[in-house]
């Protein structure tokens, strides 16, 4: 398992040196570099001062290297720009304005978060905020372009059951993967009451900030300071979402909204929202949301305790069967049909890693036997929305080899993750040889990965 996160960890973050330019460089030296064009691929070009500042972030966030991390950066970004290079002349890729916008907003929101005022951002980089921002979306648009060029190389890869099978009995003993030990588990959930009192309350909050908001108050600032939602940060900005991705009382509520307008409260699982309509696009919105939870007394509390312990015991006493609890008693909605049975998002699959499992129930599920049901503990749903669950093992895995029998998914997996892989090496091979490359000689002793960048 940890060979295929490395894999899916180099995959997925091939682009991860444009991410860390985004980042707040809490060491970024206030002296500015003397710019230097170290590289050139096709029109763009790489500037010594790209690859300082990403040295510098780079080592402030931990990372190291074996060898030279500036060469492995240069070659970073030298795979950067041909995935740009294609991107570019490529009809199929775009970055709209709203997109880069959105993350920009995102990445500025982190800058503030950090500095905590707009004046020091701009007295630590010595550009005004403006400057900072045109210089951040050219980044932004720079990294969709190569995000989705890579994506289009390696999207019609895929792994045969003949092919998955060659692969492992290619593989030599000691570098078949170890499978580390995996749970399967099954949940009741119960959602605690909240008081009518404090119900009424939450909506009269967002009623006083829906006319404030009318009145002329910003609903990006209002959500910043008062949404629990996880997008507050970003001033509350969802991304683009159908009807089907949204709760069905929230989508009935802003699909009816005209732009700019602002919703009445609207009730969901997560808690009370007002919505605000910034664009539509076809058969998709885009809203501003603040979100508010009602909170749980502590009485309330107690009883979704006792509601649950009630449950277990019923079950221990065969009174009613796990199953049959879940389907007629738990809250979750993802598990309730199937027993219980929790699945894993990740792979699809009802088996967890340790590391995989939330540490709530990895706490409880480690000290269960086979088939005992715990006490009700505390937890925190995928809303993130306070509940009680109590939970059965179902099976517990000891970590072993690898086999095709057991972990044919897992070995699925990693073969498909070195296919893509060697996809793309394939393919920066062959641009390679197709695209104009010009490395200065200061970087000439490189030990790249790839050997013909300087030709």
């Amino acid at each position: 398992m940890l060979k295929i996160k490395v894999l899916l960890s180099k995959l997925t973050n091939s682009l991860l040196v444009v991410a860390t330019v985004l980042l707040p460089l809490s060491s970024l030296p206030q002296d500015k570099v003397i710019d230097q064009v170290v590289a050139v691929v096709g029109s763009n070009i790489i500037l010594k001062s790209e690859i300082e500042e990403i040295y510098i972030s780079s080592q402030a966030q931990g990372r190291t290297s074996t060898g030279d991390m500036k060469c492995e950066i240069l070659e970073e970004l030298l795979q950067e720009k041909l995935l740009l290079a294609e991107a570019e002349i490529d009809t199929t890729i775009s970055a709209t304005p709203s997109q880069i916008n959105q993350q920009t907003e995102g990445m500025l929101q982190q800058y503030l978060s950090y500095f905590q005022t707009e004046k020091a951002i701009e007295d630590y980089f010595k550009k005004p905020i403006a400057v900072i921002k045109s210089e951040m979306q050219e980044r932004v648009k720079s990294q969709i372009l190569t995000q989705q060029m890579q994506q289009k190389i390696i999207q019609n890869v895929t792994a045969t059951p003949s092919e998955v099978r060659s692969y492992y009995r290619s593989l030599k003993d000691d570098v078949i993967p170890v499978i580390p030990a995996q749970y399967e588990y099954a949940q009741i959930t119960y959602m605690p009451p909240t008081d009518l009192a404090e119900e009424n309350r939450v909506k009269t909050q967002l009623r006083d900030l829906k006319k404030k908001i009318e009145d002329g108050s910003s609903f990006s600032a209002m959500a910043v300071v008062y949404s629990e939602g996880p997008e507050a940060g970003n001033g509350g900005e969802l991304p683009y979402k159908g009807r089907a991705e949204f709760d069905e009382t929230y989508a009935a509520a802003a699909f009816n909204l005209k732009s700019d307008k602002i919703s009445n409260v609207v009730k969901t699982e997560e808690g009370y929202h007002i919505i605000q309509l910034m664009d539509r696009k076809g058969e998709k919105i885009k809203v501003r949301d603040i979100l508010i939870k009602p909170k749980i007394s502590i009485s309330s509390l107690e009883q979704a305790s006792l509601r649950l312990d009630s449950i277990a015991n019923m079950i221990r006493k065969n009174e009613i069967t796990f199953d049959q609890a879940a389907m007629l008693f738990s809250y979750d909605k993802n598990s309730r049909n199937n027993g219980g049975i929790v699945i894993n998002q990740n792979t699809s699959t009802s088996k967890f890693p340790l590391e995989e499992l939330d540490a709530d129930v990895s706490k409880v599920l480690t000290k269960l036997r086979l088939n005992e049901i715990s006490d009700p503990f505390k937890s925190i749903d995928e809303n993130q929305t306070t509940v009680f669950k109590i939970i059965r093992l179902v099976n517990k895995i000891e970590s072993h080899k690898a086999n095709l029998q057991d972990d044919y998914q897992q070995l699925t997996q990693e073969f498909l993750m070195k296919k893509k892989e060697k996809t793309l090496n394939d393919w920066f091979a062959k641009q390679q040889k197709d695209n104009y490359i010009r490395i200065d000689n200061t970087y000439a002793n490189c030990n790249f990965k790839f050997k013909n960048w300087i030709k």
